[in-house]
């Protein structure tokens, strides 16, 4: 089954993910605390960046910690909510510019920005990849972006539908490196390679008369480069593409 952003309960989730500006009430009593969310979360975190998500569950998390699984739970109730403080974790670490944080002076390269730390983002954390975030952890992270894209777009009369198809192109576009990378990682062979491996399908079993487009396109020196910057290529294309029809200037 697949992972889920956002299962958590509002009432447990809410306060963790806005634990820095809400703030969460310290222990008074007892033994001085020797573990906080953040050390949970950035544990966590690290230890999905090597092995993946699945190597994230609470017994492995509270070995890592020296503490007891219960203790554990004490600070992050459940994987759920686990899942959502990294996400937002990772999602707020791409330091986009706040409100009067400099940054660049066209609109387009503030796209830009944003776009490339996004790909970033997912190329260095490719687990990202394996959760959905179709209902997202509504934290800092999450916000952070929307408000950031938004930004960008205030010239126009309904920013709001031009930032969500920014958005859902280049996530779509970071998932598919997260994916590549998370493959990668699983068979030991790049895409590249993957497909060198099979290029007897040219030879063998490629029909032109079934496939003149291709054929084609092929004769006419037209496919250039492996799959990864062919994808890179299609990538800026259609990015592009987007950002002209929002404003071509």
């Amino acid at each position: 089954m697949p992972e889920f952003s956002g299962r958590s309960d509002p009432d447990r989730i809410l306060p963790l993910l806005w634990r820095r500006t809400k703030g969460t009430k310290p222990r008074t009593t007892g033994r001085p605390s020797k573990l906080t969310v953040d050390a949970v979360v950035t544990t966590a975190i690290a230890r999905a960046d090597t092995d993946g998500l699945e190597s994230t569950s609470m017994a492995r998390l509270a070995t890592d910690l020296n503490v007891g699984t219960m203790t554990l739970y004490s600070y992050v109730p459940s994987h759920d909510e686990l899942v959502d403080l990294m996400i937002d974790e990772v999602l707020l670490s791409r330091d986009l510019p706040g409100p009067g944080d400099p940054r660049p002076a066209h609109w387009r390269e503030q796209v830009m920005l944003y776009a490339d730390r996004t790909l970033a983002m997912y190329a260095a954390h490719p687990w990202m990849g394996q959760v959905s975030q179709i209902r997202p952890p509504i934290g800092p992270g999450m916000l952070a972006e929307s408000e950031y894209v938004l930004s960008c777009l205030t010239f126009l009369d309904d920013p709001n539908t031009a930032a969500g198809a920014i958005q859902m192109f280049v996530t779509g576009a970071a998932r598919g490196v997260a994916e590549t990378e998370l493959l990668r990682r699983a068979s030991g062979e790049t895409t590249n390679e993957w497909w060198l491996h099979r290029s007897q399908l040219w030879e063998d079993w490629f029909d032109v008369e079934r496939h003149p487009t291709m054929t084609a396109l092929w004769n006419a020196g037209r496919f250039t480069g492996g799959p990864d910057e062919q994808a890179d290529a299609a990538y800026a294309y259609g990015l592009g593409l987007i950002l002209d029809g929002i404003n071509p200037g």
